[in-house]
């Protein structure tokens, strides 16, 4: 009995060691292969930062612009290798894994402090897990991955652990990439209120100056407290990173023609091909260049609230798709510069993997066959289609007036059929708030795409009736539920990919969106006062890696501003960048 109860205490204890601990022997740390030992601090860079958030705090404002802000602000637990995209030291210098990969162990730097000068601690991290959880807390999808786990128990003042309900690829993903927030700061407040003032931070900026509506500074820390890491050397350059607030991107444009704003990534191909001319792309003291890396290609579409008729109908659905005429908008209105969306997660195929996914054609006879068996009938009178003594009317909601050239085209299209269509314009917050009420029949809605395909934010049941989430279309499908339970559990990305592919299938033939176009490159516009690394954006990153790698030039800054005023040329730089040919180690 006794060699029994021995033996049962040798394997209780051997499944409690059975770990990987990183980072692994010999490891050293090192910049960033992306960052340039001609890295300067100094200077400001202005930017775009799009409509002007309803809050900086991204765990209640899952916009771009609120990240942009807010991971600058606060650091993640761990980092991760910008090439390799292997997890490397964050807050947490050191972590372990159970070979279950259930269970994960960190230990935080003692170095870790808030800018206040109070150390970071495992309380901060366990209070920044509850109130993500928190029910009243207005987070939405950020509870996801989270619900995951058991609550995270404190081993000791800069230790903690997490343990998983279950195996999940995405589980040190989850827990390296959260953001830890002060609990002396913020834990007497109501955090469905901290929107913008952020006294106590941990990151390489702090936010120095907001003016509502119109910009928000973030200002460098000098006395941040991974500033001496090399992981950190030639990265974070600017003194000063102003977001500039626009409701519409034409006066985004404007302002940086007019050189107010330093940097501009255009998403519009008619900005590209007819409003990139002149003495100041002649004279190259505008650069106007195209990046080509591996960023993620995401989707666009019109999203359709399955929620409520006519739209929970595939048959109407699919019809709506069929009246879209892409290809004339694309020629005529985007200069043939798009490809046509076939996928919602276009990386997964390649010559290895053909995309088997038809392309939607325009088709308004197979549209009215559709139409006509879901039993939408023309009024005679009215020339209307009608079921039940309702016409086929819905309302498109906006948020940007340069979306009416396309939809002009639509909406005549959908009138010969038989339809009618309201456009209905709000600005960025009331559109969000609509969507997070789900207050909408049909809506312009563009995904950016990501290394890690996790398809439960936005196609999973349980998601669809979620305040504030991703799953902006309603869509419930029970063997799309039975897929996205099953990849969880699967750690080889090649067979996570083959699961996607099957859930790609089955989004293309329920239509939840009438997908649109994209491009895999990124179009980028700066005045000539800037460096940056050979690669420009890295292997990965969008228009936004620039705030991290590129830095003021003053040098540079000199030779514009001479330039400028005696009307002479600078030297030209590359149209294009191709990340295979810049990138060497």
């Amino acid at each position: 009995m006794k060699n029994r109860l021995f033996l049962l205490c040798m394997l209780a204890a051997s499944v409690v060691v059975a770990e990987d601990r990183f980072p692994r022997d010999g490891w050293q740390e090192k910049p960033s292969p992306f960052a340039s030992e001609d890295a300067e601090a100094g200077g400001e860079l202005v930017v775009n930062g799009g409509p002007y958030p309803r809050s900086l705090n991204y765990l209640l404002d899952s916009s771009v612009s609120s990240a942009d802000v807010f991971g600058s602000l606060f650091d993640t637990l761990l980092g991760m290798n910008p090439l390799t995209f292997e997890f490397e030291p964050g807050i947490a210098e050191r972590w372990s894994v159970s070979d279950d990969k259930r269970v994960i162990t960190v230990w935080l730097d003692p170095k870790a402090t808030w800018s206040d000068g109070r150390p970071i601690v495992a309380d901060d991290v366990l209070w920044t897990w509850q109130t993500i959880l928190d029910p009243k807390n207005l987070t939405g999808p950020h509870k996801v991955d989270l619900e995951r786990f058991e609550v995270p128990e404190v081993l000791g003042e800069r230790q903690i652990r997490f343990v998983a309900k279950e195996a999940h690829w995405k589980n040190l993903l989850t827990v390296a990439g959260l953001n830890i927030l002060p609990k002396h700061a913020m834990a007497s407040l109501d955090f469905n209120k901290i929107n913008f003032e952020f006294p106590v931070v941990s990151g390489p900026y702090r936010l120095a100056e907001l003016k509502e509506g119109r910009f928000s500074r973030l200002e460098r820390r000098s006395d941040w407290w991974q500033r001496g890491y090399p992981r950190n050397e030639g990265l974070n350059n600017f003194d000063s990173i102003r977001f500039m607030y626009f409701q519409e991107r034409d006066n985004a444009f404007d302002a940086f023609k007019k050189g107010t704003v330093d940097f501009f990534a255009v998403y519009t191909a008619h900005q590209w091909a007819t409003q990139t001319s002149g003495d100041r792309f002649d004279r190259n003291w505008v650069v106007k260049q195209k990046v080509q890396n591996y960023n993620p290609v995401g989707f666009q579409g019109f999203a359709m609230n399955m929620r409520r008729a006519p739209f929970d109908d595939v048959r109407v659905r699919k019809a709506l798709a069929l009246l879209l005429n892409r290809e004339k908008m694309n020629h005529t209105l985007m200069y043939d510069q798009y490809f046509l969306h076939r996928s919602y997660f276009e990386d997964l195929y390649s010559p290895e993997h053909p995309c088997p996914n038809p392309t939607v054609p325009f088709d308004k006879e197979a549209a009215r066959a559709l139409l006509a068996d879901a039993g939408w009938k023309a009024n005679p009178a009215t020339g209307l289609l009608e079921k039940d003594g309702k016409p086929l009317r819905f309302t498109f909601l906006t948020r940007d007036a340069t979306t009416d050239r396309f939809l002009v085209i639509y909406k005549e299209d959908l009138k010969d059929v038989g339809i009618e269509i309201d456009l209905v314009q709000k600005d960025w917050s009331a559109w969000m708030k609509d969507m997070d009420e789900f207050n909408f029949d049909m809506t312009w809605a563009a995904w950016g795409g990501s290394i890690w395909r996790d398809p439960e934010y936005q196609w999973s049941s349980r998601q669809a009736d979620q305040v504030a989430g991703q799953n902006i279309t309603g869509f419930k499908n029970e063997r799309v539920d039975e897929l996205i339970t099953q990849q969880r559990t699967e750690f080889n990305l090649e067979r996570r990919n083959e699961i996607l592919r099957e859930i790609d299938g089955i989004l293309v033939k329920e239509f939840p969106y009438i997908l649109l176009w994209n491009i895999n490159y990124t179009r980028l516009l700066y005045w000539n006062k800037f460096g940056m690394p050979a690669t420009v954006l890295g292997k990965y990153g969008d228009e936004r890696a620039a705030y991290g790698l590129w830095w003021y030039d003053a040098d540079s800054a000199d030779d514009l501003s001479g330039a400028m005023s005696e009307g002479r040329s600078l030297p030209r730089r590359p149209a294009t960048v191709d990340f295979d040919e810049a990138f060497r180690l």
